[in-house]
């Protein structure tokens, strides 16, 4: 069976290949244009290429705004992939984009968004604005990773500023209602809830803590790490509740 083809903002019928500024659509089942609900649908083995993105799902549900050509929001279904022009890769059983706030969801099993240096995934929910760069990471095996922290809880939250084409985490609220885990190069952390404030220099841990480094495993109630100097601080309200446990280095 042949693809249909759409060309929106179609230059000339000999055309060949997609040029700058055109849409290219292509699917195995057609278009569906519902007019009065301002969407359309197209079905099976769905791919769209533009010049800041490029989508393929198996079915995708497109809204515009005063015609077909006026895209502004997409919700895929079925072994959703997207690729930006800036270099966020997602995919996920699900995948929905809003234009006009740069709004992107990616959702369902092994969803993943991987965005520069940093990655995000979950079996459950991605969300990411891309304007504002706040973004939502819940379920299970959530996880975040950068090339200098690895996070993994039910619920990671945090924003973050793109500098010189890299992106910088400036925030995180952390939690898991059994564990989160937090790890740097250096430290190890658990608790059940973290939050880190980048302009602070410190993440802040709660409940159930646990701070693992070299041979020291620390546990309280609450800590304070200074992400410049590595160094922290455990207390509890329990005085007797701080231990400190050192193995011994057998090198």
């Amino acid at each position: 069976m042949k693809s249909l083809i759409i060309i929106i903002i179609l230059i000339s019928p000999a055309c060949l290949g997609r040029e700058t500024g055109e849409t290219e659509i292509t699917t195995t089942k057609g278009i569906e244009v519902f007019q009065d609900q301002k969407y359309y649908l197209l079905k099976e083995n769905v791919n769209i290429v533009t010049d800041t993105f490029e989508l393929s799902s198996d079915l995708v549900k497109a809204y515009f705004n005063l015609d077909l050509y006026d895209i502004i929001k997409i919700e895929s279904i079925g072994n959703s992939k997207m690729k930006t022009a800036e270099g966020m890769n997602a995919k996920g059983e699900k995948i929905n984009l809003s234009m006009e706030d740069e709004f992107i969801e990616i959702i369902g099993d092994n969803s993943s968004l991987i965005y520069n240096d940093i990655e995000m995934y979950s079996d459950d929910n991605i969300r990411i604005n891309n304007m504002s760069g706040i973004f939502k990471i819940k379920g299970d095996n959530s996880e975040l990773k950068t090339s200098s922290i690895h996070i993994f809880a039910n619920s990671i939250d945090g924003k973050y500023e793109t500098i010189n084409n890299i992106n910088e985490i400036n925030e995180l609220f952390v939690e898991d209602n059994i564990e989160s885990n937090i790890q740097t190069s250096k430290i190890n952390m658990f608790s059940k809830r973290a939050v880190y404030i980048k302009k602070n220099n410190e993440i802040e841990l709660y409940d159930n803590v646990k701070i693992i480094r070299d041979n020291e495993i620390v546990t309280g109630d609450y800590a304070n790490i200074d992400t410049l100097k590595e160094s922290y601080k455990v207390s509890s309200k329990n005085s007797e509740k701080v231990k400190i446990l050192i193995k011994k280095n057998d090198e």
